[in-house]
């Protein structure tokens, strides 16, 4: 039987009794709710089989005594910013005092905005950046509209985090609201709920969760949170490693579905504890070509060359991981700098392919160089600037074209020799 005694202990200590996790928990949404407010507004997204979950949530929500005033429709994928204006000004109409948002990480995201501008008025882009949704409700003296997340995919952990994306469609660009007040006041995630979910959503939401726990873990290295961030990452990426394969080939593993749960959420954890960096600072740019997670799983490897020579720690942890589940059988102990990155960058592209992800760039259809072009301009943009700060190899915006230039054209080539170094010191 699987032990997940790890695991749950990190979360406990991440959420202590205020988050909702496991199995069959759905219906405790009802009680959640009524303990935030009694006039609900429900934001949902579809999905094949979710009709039975949205009727548990319903009957849930009437006999803890919560009135559902209303219910919206969630967003597209990437949560579009067309799709949040709908959202904002049919919520508007509702005027709940609580919602409720049932869906995967974009129906968060888009519930978290929209309760925003319900709350502080404003446009979404006044809100991109960090703390700016505080600032704008401390100057007004107002708090957002409480929210109970319920999660239905293991992936994002936005039930969890601090973290809002919006993308907007017309220039193809994701953008990032990170605030402390949109944390959802109630996360739940019945595990159960996932176990209809295609393969590639379950790759795409696991990968997701992987890099949210190696970016950040690579990103603290020397700083005081790195001991509880190495615990949580190792423990989030080790269940992935060792898990998705297997619901790749059993997609109703309920051990195997739980373990992604946990992992996922722990993902989450870790983006609360520090911040992403290359890999999704990339990614924003590449909601047009390709799914999220996927995208971070097929960058992440180069950007782990690009950091080596300030990441060793990390980098054995993580080789580690990949060499015990048989990815490589490089000298993990005895390697250094960038010979050490390049032997877990290419674990790390094993596991990708076992997972039957793209490794270059040139493999996605969709993808063109003006790809490049467009996350190189992103990275200097300073709305994402905490990308760029949050990187264990420091950049500023004049060394972008030079390094993380290299980093994409190895990416789309495929050859890690075309990426530059910085010196560390």
């Amino acid at each position: 039987m699987a032990d997940f005694t790890k695991a749950r202990g990190l979360l406990e200590t991440f959420k202590g009794g205020r988050y909702l996790y496991g199995m069959g928990v759905l219906s405790a949404v009802g009680p959640a709710t009524a303990a935030l407010g009694s006039r609900a507004a429900l934001v949902s997204t579809e999905f094949p089989g979710s009709d039975g979950y949205v009727w548990t949530i319903r009957r849930a929500l009437a006999r803890a005594g919560v009135d559902l005033v209303g219910s919206v429709a969630g967003p597209r994928p990437n949560a579009p910013t067309e799709d949040l204006a709908r959202i904002t000004d049919e919520m508007r109409t509702l005027a709940p005092d609580v919602v409720v948002s049932f869906g995967g990480g974009s129906t968060i995201d888009a519930a978290k905005a929209a309760i925003t501008l319900c709350s502080l008025g404003g446009e979404i882009e006044d809100y991109f950046g960090t703390g700016l949704v505080t600032a704008a409700g401390s100057a007004q003296g107002r708090d957002l509209t409480p929210h109970v997340a319920v999660q239905t995919a293991a992936s994002s952990g936005a039930h969890l985090t601090k973290y809002s994306n919006i993308t907007n469609l017309a220039t193809g660009q994701k953008k990032l609201i990170v605030d402390d007040a949109v944390v959802p006041q109630q996360p739940i995630f019945d595990y159960a709920v996932t176990f209809g979910a295609p393969a590639s959503l379950t790759a795409d939401g696991a990968l997701d969760g992987v890099a949210h726990s190696l970016e950040v873990l690579y990103g603290v290295v020397g700083k005081p949170a790195y001991e509880e961030i190495e615990a949580v990452s190792a423990e989030s990426i080790r269940l992935v490693v060792a898990n998705l394969p297997r619901v790749m080939a059993n997609p109703v593993d309920a051990a195997c579905r739980e373990a992604l749960g946990l992992a996922t959420d722990l993902g989450g954890y870790a983006i609360m504890l520090g911040g992403t960096n290359g890999g999704h600072l990339t990614s924003f740019s590449l909601v047009d070509a390709m799914p999220h997670g996927r995208a971070c799983a097929l960058m992440n490897p180069y950007y782990t060359v690009f950091f080596a020579p300030a990441i060793e720690r990390p980098l054995k942890v993580v080789g580690t991981i990949l060499q015990d589940a048989g990815y490589t059988d490089a000298d993990i102990d005895g390697l250094r700098g960038r010979e050490l990155g390049e032997a877990v960058a290419g674990a790390m592209i094993g596991f990708g392919e076992s997972c039957g992800i793209p490794t270059t760039l040139s493999e996605v259809p969709a993808f063109t160089d003006a790809h490049i072009d467009r996350a190189l301009a992103a990275a200097k943009n300073p709305q994402l600037k905490m990308k760029l700060e949050n990187m264990p190899v420091p950049l500023t915006a004049d060394m972008v074209d030079d390094y993380m230039g290299s980093v994409l054209a190895a990416a789309r080539d495929g050859d890690l020799s075309l990426i530059r170094s910085v010196q560390v010191t």
